[in-house]
């Protein structure tokens, strides 16, 4: 296939650059096994709940990754962290992350994005560079200075809003980029009220990265080579799971990121406890082997993920809700609205 199959034309005013009030105001799609398009809202959840499904939750926690400093000349740089290499005391910790300047970065430079909080350029490759923080206490120097890693479609700065919302109410584990949207509509109470429906939430962690925003470089599908991400299945999330697939019982991905860990953690039918990475590509034919229904926002076009549902839904069904979401008024992408796929067609 190609990656103009997954195309589809987005007005700038339907994507959502900020959250609503309320995290449970959201509208909801709901995609049915036929191609129906349904709509309701979030706290429909509790009617889509099947007595014994077991919904599974990405409980990875977003960090101000987003750092401004300047060169020891002057010079703004911006530097998003991707990921730990090592985290040997609370004074100083090497970072992989994403720099950019008005002038490529070199090895040996110094950034200053606060006093007593510097970073230092150990090398280069492209876009990607090794850095070694500096700071009496990193981990709080990043929380105090670091800005939230709000997607580049939202064209405004991050405020103090956002450090609550774009979270989700369940996060734990610190290390995503980018946050697991489709949580972002649940609470407390609702989530409860799908427990008396007859759910039964896990957990996975799988750290979302930048990744995940970027776009498809290429036209056909098998030449893309997917970002890579770390995860963690929990033993007890692994016993519920195989139990669950064993009794017949349905397994709901709350967003793609605990989709693709619990399809890239499955051998031979059964879900492996147990730290992984994975880069797996989940495209229109892919046969799935754990998951059976998804909650997931709406995604970019030509974006792994569209690509990701539509394996999930159907191509053609997925595009023909995104038309119906249009003209209905949906909000779109990370602070936008949701949809709920019943379907396992392929």
């Amino acid at each position: 296939m190609r990656v103009s199959d997954f195309d589809f034309h987005l007005p700038e005013s339907a994507i959502a650059d900020r959250p609503l009030p309320a995290r449970d105001a959201s509208r909801l799609l709901e995609l049915t096994p036929n191609g129906n398009c349904h709509d309701r809202q979030i706290s429909d959840l509790t009617q889509l709940v099947q007595p014994g499904d077991l919904w599974i939750l990405n409980d990875t926690k977003v960090i101000p990754a987003r750092l401004i400093g300047s060169k020891p000349h002057g010079g703004k740089v911006e530097i998003l962290l991707l990921e730990p290499l090592a985290r040997t005391e609370h004074r100083s910790q090497t970072w992989l992350a994403w720099g950019r300047a008005n002038k490529p970065l070199k090895p040996g430079t110094t950034i200053t994005f606060a006093e007593h909080f510097s970073a230092n350029i150990i090398s280069r490759n492209g876009k990607q560079i090794e850095i070694e923080l500096n700071a009496d206490d990193v981990a709080a120097a990043i929380e105090q200075h670091g800005h939230m890693p709000l997607p580049p479609y939202i064209n405004r700065p991050d405020s103090d809003e956002d450090k609550a919302r774009y979270q989700t109410v369940y996060a734990r584990h610190s290390g995503a980029v980018a946050a697991p949207t489709a949580g972002l509509h649940l609470t407390k109470p609702l989530m409860q009220q799908m427990q008396n429906a007859g759910a039964t939430f896990a957990h996975v962690t799988l750290h979302v990265g930048p990744g995940t925003f970027q776009p498809v470089q290429v036209e056909q599908l098998d030449e893309h080579v997917m970002h890579e991400e770390a995860y963690i299945v929990p033993p007890e999330t692994a016993d519920l799971v195989n139990q669950a697939k064993r009794e017949g019982r349905r397994i709901v991905a709350i967003g793609t990121t605990s989709l693709r860990t619990l399809e890239a953690a499955t051998v031979n039918g059964e879900l492996t406890a147990g730290p992984g990475r994975t880069d797996i590509f989940i495209k229109p034919g892919y046969q799935f082997r754990m998951v059976d229904a998804l909650l997931t926002n709406f995604h970019l076009p030509k974006s792994t993920l569209i690509m990701l549902v539509s394996a999930l839904a159907g191509r053609e069904h997925v595009l023909n809700a995104y038309e119906h979401a249009k003209a209905a008024g949906y909000r779109f992408y990370s602070y936008g609205d949701a949809m709920f796929v019943s379907t396992s067609l392929r």
